[in-house]
């Protein structure tokens, strides 16, 4: 449509329309740009510039059509919109109009335009020097797991936009400037050559061709240039506005808006207004208007003040809904025991971080925050530990006093308080700082009282671990895995297994101590095992485990580089084997109590006989017994791990260290 008007003469009528809608686009430019929170918001501004450019340019063409073929028939010959620019502007006087005309075209071409153009120029040129820079600062922030990586895909996206967006904005300020560069020639043309036409070939009066075509070329020109001067202004406000935040109008109201600032502007206005000869009235005016602005917004930065230094409003009374929260983990300290989690170095808060960090590197689960309270129920140097209300755990401490623990399980030979360390009932004894070296060449570990309850702690954590895996914590697991897991994820969950059999399995393996860490592995194996028919926990347990043969492996493997194992004699296999019942994977142990108590006696037999040697012993078994010899070593042995065959690695090195023999149940 734009080049049709360049070679198609257009009727008056249409010609005002177009004029007005150019008009009109310009201002709806300038307030786009004038409100607009950041320049990328109006990345379509170079567009917008080139084809509100072409626009004023093919309406100057057939304006200028119109003045030199119909020009001799009076002011109205390139339409109303021209002939009002042109009379109203110039205010009959051909001299005023062509005054006005160039100091806006002077205002256009040298100030705004050229302006504009530099600033486009130098930001073009740094935002692509930055580039580099800001894409390895993405790329670092990726790599320390600072951002995700749809983040990253989003900044630098937001990155190229950026570059793209300064660089066309340097070309298109040259759009501008040609455009002030063309009005001109165009408003010589047409009164050099309507003046021409108008005498030599149209018989007017050399002064009436003068008015004539002076007022509808000065129109002309003013029509061009008012909206050409609107577009550069806001193509000066979009490369200005740069590291400005928020929308240009704000912006400027609130950093010109300062009470210092106002007030010495008033007080400069009202010394203009008292000098000889100046009006007192405007200037007047504006210094009340200044003094009150200064005033309104000294008022609000006394009354910001004064809210950010109020004391917090009193606590209301909780609804009674908190009292069904329930805290997962929770210690509680006697009113002596205070100074260990508070103070200059409170090492418990220290220690439980790491406890909280070292549970998810060794596990792969993040233990919940520990809430930590004081409960003057307590005897002052009495602690408690609660899992999920429950208490799981109590001691006592004598700050600033340490444990000495000896290792041989006898009573440290050495002055102190004579106690039962609270994690695993060895003998032990509080002892002065001063002995710590005296106990520590005796061979005895000693302790701190933080130290004391954080392993205490660790411990009652780590038993009570499958508790703490709950629904939302399993849901977050699955959704922190790694986008190229998801396609698994989304194949097993919920069409072939629920998220709370999922749930139960982590448990499962929590509960003997597995981690969960390798969470694809243990999602791959429940696959497997649906696949192949398994339904209930058991038999997806076992094919989990076996998938996770290597890390079982290397978990039992002992001190000397190999697996310590004690077998299960074929006559306690076979009579496991006798004594399970039930359909399918529902088997259940009916085992007579007999036979269980000989079946202790024999394995503590071999376990004793294992520790005295210094083999951290598994046992093994056969995997369709695995889960049942289990469930009965961890009432008397909840340490000892039960192996499966298939879950013993193939490179695994073992080594046998003793067999729990049938003859106890002969």
């Amino acid at each position: 449509m734009l080049v049709a008007v360049l070679v198609v003469p257009l009727p008056t009528w249409l010609l005002d329309s177009g004029l007005a809608i150019s008009i009109t686009a310009s201002v709806l430019v300038l307030m786009v740009s004038l409100f607009m929170q950041r320049p990328l918001d109006f990345t379509s501004f170079p567009t917008v510039l080139l084809l509100t450019t072409l626009l004023r340019l093919s309406l100057n063409v057939a304006t200028t059509r119109a003045i030199l073929t119909q020009g001799h028939e009076g002011p109205q010959a390139a339409g109303h919109v021209v002939s009002a620019f042109g009379g109203f502007l110039m205010g009959g006087d051909v001299i005023v109009g062509l005054i006005v005309f160039a100091i806006l075209l002077v205002v256009n071409f040298v100030v705004v335009t050229k302006g504009s153009g530099r600033i486009a120029e130098v930001a073009a040129r740094f935002s692509l020097d930055a580039m580099p820079g800001k894409q390895m600062a993405i790329d670092a922030d990726l790599s320390a797991g600072v951002i995700t990586e749809e983040q990253a895909r989003l900044r630098r996206r937001e990155l190229e936009e950026e570059s793209g967006f300064y660089g066309a904005m340097d070309g298109a300020a040259k759009f501008v400037r040609g455009d002030a560069i063309a009005g001109l020639i165009t408003t010589a043309i047409n009164l050099l050559a309507g003046i021409a036409i108008g005498t030599l070939r149209q018989g007017m009066a050399f002064g009436e061709a003068v008015s004539t075509f002076s007022i509808l070329t000065v129109g002309d020109g003013l029509v061009g240039q008012i909206p050409s001067l609107l577009v550069s202004i806001a193509a000066g406000i979009v490369v200005t506005k740069g590291g400005v935040q928020g929308r240009a109008d704000q912006a400027l109201a609130l950093q010109l808006g300062g009470a210092k600032p106002m007030a010495m502007a008033a007080g400069a206005a009202v010394l203009m207004a008292l000098m000889p000869g100046m009006p007192a009235i405007p200037f007047l005016a504006l210094a009340g208007a200044a003094a009150w602005g200064a005033r309104a917004q000294w008022e609000a930065e006394r009354a910001a003040a004064a809210r950010a230094n109020a004391p917090p409003p009193p606590p209301g009374e909780p609804p009674a809904s908190d009292a069904l929260k329930m805290d997962l983990l929770r210690l509680e300290l006697g009113y002596g025991l205070l100074s260990l989690a508070a103070g200059d170095a409170p090492r418990l808060s220290e220690q439980i971080r790491t406890l909280r960090k070292t549970t998810a590197q060794e596990l792969g689960f993040v233990l919940p925050s520990v809430r930590i309270q004081d409960n003057l129920q307590l005897p002052p140097d009495t602690y408690v530990i609660r899992v999920k209300e429950i208490e799981a755990g109590r001691g006592a401490l004598k700050p600033p006093l340490h444990l000495a623990i000896d290792p041989s399980g006898n009573p440290p030979a050495l002055p102190g308080e004579r106690v039962q360390e609270p994690t695993f009932g060895l003998p032990a004894a509080w002892i002065e700082e001063v002995r710590r070296e005296e106990a520590l060449a005796m061979g005895c570990t000693v302790v701190d009282a933080a130290g004391v309850l954080a392993t205490h702690l660790t411990e009652v954590t780590r038993e009570n671990m499958p508790e703490l895996l709950s629904f939302s914590e399993t849901q977050k697991l699955i959704d922190e895995l790694a986008v190229e897991h998801k396609r698994l994820v989304s194949d097993l969950i919920p069409g072939q297994a629920s998220l709370g059999t999922v749930q139960r399995v982590l448990q499962a393996l929590l509960a003997e101590r597995v981690s969960i860490r390798d969470l694809p592995t243990i999602l791959e194996g429940m696959q497997e095992a649906v696949a192949s028919g398994a339904r209930s926990l058991g038999p997806m347990l076992a094919m989990v485990r076996t998938r996770l043969a290597r890390q079982i492996s290397d978990a039992a493997r002992g001190p000397n580089g190999y697996i310590p194992i004690i077998a299960l004699a074929n006559e306690w296999e076979l009579a496991f084997q006798e004594a399970l019942i039930g359909p399918g994977e529902e088997k259940q142990l009916a085992m007579a109590p007999s036979k269980l108590s000989a079946f202790m006696g024999a394995l503590r037999s071999a376990f004793d006989a294992a520790s005295n040697a210094g083999e951290p012993a598994v046992l093994v078994c056969s995997g369709t017994i695995r889960a049942h010899v289990r469930a009965v070593v961890e009432r008397f042995r909840p340490a000892t791990s039960v192996l499966a065959h298939t879950e013993i690695h193939a490179r695994a090195r073992i080594r046998t260290v003793g067999t729990v023999q049938a003859t106890v149940a002969a």
